[in-house]
């Protein structure tokens, strides 16, 4: 049964869940500049959300979903696949709450097959993206990838379909996890070396999720600092004392710090997430909680 959604009701969820007193406090901020819009500030436009973060509400109620998130202050989202819809009328349903989706994870097929992927990209394109994004690599049947060679193919692969996507008006990207930062065949490279070394960045783009460059003890700074101008999306995950997952804000990350370097590191999009928002034992309705937790607290963070 669709839940009733408002700012009222997702205000009483997080009180329910003891959480209703860190909706709006933002960490104190070392004085810095990002270098859009005010110094020291995220600009709101360019704040978005995953909506894996919110897989299991959307499937209860996507319109009402969407109106919500558009309600909290959003204007643009990430999509994970259209939750049973057709691009149309994934499309309609973001154009009638008033969203754009800029951005969109989409998996190149493995093996490469041109003729699938400009079929993701056409979509991408009805859909409205600016962005479209691989999601996943580094994991094979035995567990995290190992040998240098699958990375180089792999790479190979990621630049064909970021050709395909500049052509079709695209920007392509690269989303990390943390088993890219493993070192390959016993050497000090790792995946994320090889993938970052083999693929042209002209071609491909990094979206580089915070939570996981920790979790594979990579420091985002960093990252910014070897690749600069190529990092042009975050996503903005938190940690926990347990190394798992937190609502932006509560956690260990100073994404303030991080921030300071968005320029440098070519940064357009601030993008909300949290893997566990509304699973077990969380409610669907609590991703509707993170999702308005990590917009405010993105839009009062200073540095």
């Amino acid at each position: 049964m669709p839940q009733s959604l408002s700012r009222r009701s997702l205000l009483g969820a997080a009180a329910a869940a003891g959480a209703a007193g860190a909706l709006a406090a933002p960490t104190a901020a070392t004085a810095g500049g990002s270098g859009h819009g005010k110094a020291g500030r995220v600009p709101r436009d360019q704040i978005s959300v995953q909506l894996y973060t919110l897989r299991n509400q959307l499937s209860i109620d996507l319109e009402a979903s969407l109106a919500e998130l558009a309600e909290i202050g959003y204007t643009r989202v990430e999509h994970a696949g259209f939750v049973g819809r057709t691009a149309a009328q994934f499309r309609a349903a973001l154009d009638n709450a008033g969203l754009r989706a800029t951005s969109g994870h989409v998996g190149i097929p493995q093996p490469f097959n041109a003729d699938t992927w400009k079929r993701a990209l056409e979509d991408a394109a009805i859909v409205g993206n600016k962005y479209i994004v691989h999601p996943f690599f580094g994991q094979g049947p035995n567990g995290p990838i190992r040998d240098g060679a699958v990375y180089r193919a792999f790479a190979a692969d990621l630049n064909k379909a970021g050709e395909l996507a500049r052509r079709a008006g695209l920007s392509f990207g690269y989303h990390n996890h943390h088993a890219e930062f493993f070192r390959q065949n016993g050497t000090s490279r790792t995946g994320f070396d090889i993938l970052t070394g083999e693929t042209d960045p002209r071609l491909v783009h990094l979206e580089v999720d915070l939570f996981w460059a920790f979790r594979g003890a990579n420091d985002p700074v960093d990252l910014i600092k070897k690749h600069r101008g190529r990092i042009r999306q975050v996503h903005v995950k938190d940690l926990d004392i347990n190394a798992s997952f937190a609502d932006p804000g509560d956690g260990l990350i100073d994404f303030g710090r991080i921030f300071q370097h968005a320029r440098e590191a070519g940064l357009v999009e601030y993008i909300v997430e949290r893997d566990d928002a509304g699973s077990p034992p969380r409610t669907p309705a609590d991703a509707l909680v993170t999702a308005e937790r990590g917009y405010e607290y993105l839009k009062g963070l200073r540095f």
